[in-house]
């Protein structure tokens, strides 16, 4: 028998998105590397994927962020690389 038992991080009242299930979850019920959250609403976890599709598409965006790696173009100079 161990003497520490591992707990899952979270409360109950938070809400999370389960990528291993594609669920929405109240309190820690996942590990913390399969889930998104937490929210503060069941709503906001029910839209988890799409709020990380839009931050992606905005950090791609962003030209703070963008290095020229795009199709390959890892030194931004406008030539693919093989």
């Amino acid at each position: 028998m161990a003497l520490f038992k591992r707990r899952t991080a979270g409360k109950p009242g938070e809400w999370y998105y389960c990528l291993k299930h594609g669920t929405v979850e109240e309190g820690p019920q996942c590990r913390a590397a399969d889930r998104f959250g937490p929210y503060e609403t069941r709503e906001e976890a029910a839209h988890a994927m799409e709020t990380q599709r839009e931050r992606n598409e905005e950090w791609r965006e962003d030209p703070r962020w963008n290095d020229g790696d795009r199709d390959g173009d890892r030194d931004g100079d406008g030539d693919k690389k093989a």
